[in-house]
């Protein structure tokens, strides 16, 4: 079960990749076109307001097709072959499936709680009695729920049925269409099931949204807990993805809400957290920016004087990563299950920080690192706002400083073997093994060709497939944004950790058959070639 729970979370991180950099567009449309940081440039009707209104307008697109996103990006995740074939099936079932809802609604509206159904009007920033528009189509506003349903419905049907062999005669039906007649029928009572039952559900959000705002300090701090400390299991994807992306605490998401009403913030003088006091379980971009860097700076202080040099080299790039772009995981997996007792002590830390800057007053979008908070937080807002920014550096500070001293007195009184605590002799036994796998690439990549040897893919791809035992031992395999997460038969034929790490691996995840090897931010193109090398083995 918490296999399938990681694919899931995996699979939905494939369309959350697109938000960051949508994320950005849209907060420096609204802010080059914020009259209080532009003055009379950024005026309705001039040409600088037009420009930047237009690139703010395709800034949007992500977020306004989200639940259309999701719907292609779980197969891209999910589905066991024919990917690109699955994320069509799934696109044009869910279509079919809001067509369905929209036109039973349509004739029979009254009887489901809707009887002017084909009388409203979809407007813009309006709840619209629960119905919104789909591509084009009048539906249900089900959100991601909707398409992360019918999404996995496709799914299903795809890796059951995309290779049944029909009757000669029936052979043009095979393949994608099959898939999709059976998507067609299964989708009407679904739409049934959906303009029955979702009004009562909206309802309910309604209810739950209203407990969570309402829920104060402690409902912060657990979200913000249990959002840092799932990370080893990738369960974290569950937790905040329906509070960002989704309907939990606000329909459409907190992400798209904050930026829809950022100018509106810039201009306002009242406090950010009257203006948008939901927007406190988007604080968790603050532990990658204060705690990340200085638990790095706590390795160094306590790494070995004749391994300072190897551990900086290590560390200072993911600081960066961590500081700058907001992804931790090359810092998080360098000490999680050498010292899992740091990684809770880190999660407390990490909940509490965002708690108490919530208490006074923080709030925003600030999930990413320092150029994602920045561009939608920090630099529209700071004309009216800048006291709650520097309530949040002073809060930053005082918690990077007891971080790292909590962090330096625990890995030194209890030994914790962290980055440059390691054995003197251990790179010398690691060498060895080094270069044993470089000998094995090599060998694979001339079979594969001349280019092969220069690939840097190939060469890391060729490595991990052998420590995993070859392909026969692999029954999955996909990745996540930076791990590979695979699914073997006999853990036992598996090479080691620290075999993993010399083959440029961050680190290995065991939970059982499930594995996941943390490669970093170029994972896709790891993947890729370890699909092409496992194609070969079985040909």
């Amino acid at each position: 079960m918490m296999q399938k729970f990681q694919k899931f979370g995996a699979a939905m991180f494939v369309p959350v990749l697109l938000f960051s950099f949508a994320g950005i567009v849209v907060a420096l449309g609204s802010l080059f076109t914020n009259q209080a940081v532009f003055g009379s440039l950024a005026n309705p009707g001039t040409t600088w307001n037009s420009v930047w209104d237009t690139i703010n307008a395709g800034g949007w697109t992500v977020f306004k097709q989200e639940a259309l996103l999701f719907v292609v990006g779980l197969p891209i995740g999910l589905a066991n072959k024919s990917q690109g074939r699955a994320a069509m099936e799934a696109v044009i079932t869910y279509l079919t499936y809001n067509y369905f809802v929209g036109a039973i609604l349509g004739h029979w509206g009254a009887s489901f709680g809707i009887p002017n159904f084909n009388k409203i009007q979809i407007v813009e920033n309006s709840t619209n009695h629960g119905l919104t528009e789909i591509a084009g189509i009048k539906t249900l506003d089900t959100s991601i729920i909707g398409a992360l349903i019918v999404a996995g419905i496709v799914i299903w049907l795809h890796n059951r049925y995309f290779d049944k062999k029909l009757p000669e005669w029936l052979g043009t039906f095979q393949g994608s269409t099959y898939v999709y007649i059976l998507g067609f029928f299964v989708m009407i009572p679904l739409a049934l099931l959906t303009c029955w039952g979702w009004p009562k559900v909206q309802l309910g959000i309604t209810g739950m949204q209203h407990f969570i705002v309402n829920s104060g300090v402690v409902g912060i701090w657990i979200y913000n807990f249990l959002n840092r400390v799932l990370i080893p299991t990738g369960l974290h994807h569950l937790v905040y993805i329906p509070f960002q992306f989704g309907p939990a605490v606000v329909a459409g998401g907190l992400q798209p809400y904050w930026l829809k009403h950022l100018t509106q913030f810039a201009l306002s003088t009242h406090p950010l957290k009257q203006l948008a006091p939901q927007l406190g379980f988007q604080l968790y971009g603050n532990e990658k920016i204060f705690l990340a860097p200085v638990i790095c700076l706590a390795f160094y202080a306590t790494a070995k004087k004749n391994k300072k040099k190897q551990t900086s080299a290590l560390l200072i790039p993911a600081a960066l990563t961590s500081f700058l772009a907001g992804i931790t995981e090359p810092i998080d997996f360098t000490y999680l299950f050498a010292a899992p007792v740091l990684w809770i002590i880190y999660s407390l830390l990490s909940a509490t920080m965002n708690t108490i800057m919530f208490s006074l007053g923080v709030v925003g979008n600030m999930t990413g690192g320092a150029i994602d908070i920045a561009a939608e937080n920090w630099i529209p807002l700071w004309n009216n706002h800048w006291q709650t920014y520097l309530v949040e550096f002073l809060v930053g500070i005082v918690f990077a400083v007891i971080t790292f001293f909590v962090f330096k007195i625990m890995i030194e009184k209890f030994n914790y073997i962290t980055p440059g605590r390691e054995e003197d002799d251990e790179d010398v036994h690691l060498l060895n093994k080094k270069e044993y796998q470089a000998k094995k690439a090599k060998q694979q990549a001339q079979t594969s060709g001349n280019a092969v040897e220069s690939d840097p893919y190939i060469t890391r791809a060729t490595a991990f497939l052998d420590l995993l035992g070859g392909s026969a031992n692999i029954t999955e395999l996909s990745s996540c944004a930076t791990r590979l997460r695979v699914s073997v038969k006999d853990p036992a034929k598996m090479g080691s950790d620290d075999q993993f790490k010399e083959a440029k691996a961050i680190n290995v995840v065991h939970h059982g058959k499930a594995i996941q090897v943390i490669v970093g931010l170029d994972v896709a193109q790891v993947l890729e070639a370890m699909q092409e090398l496992m194609k070969n083995d079985l040909n």
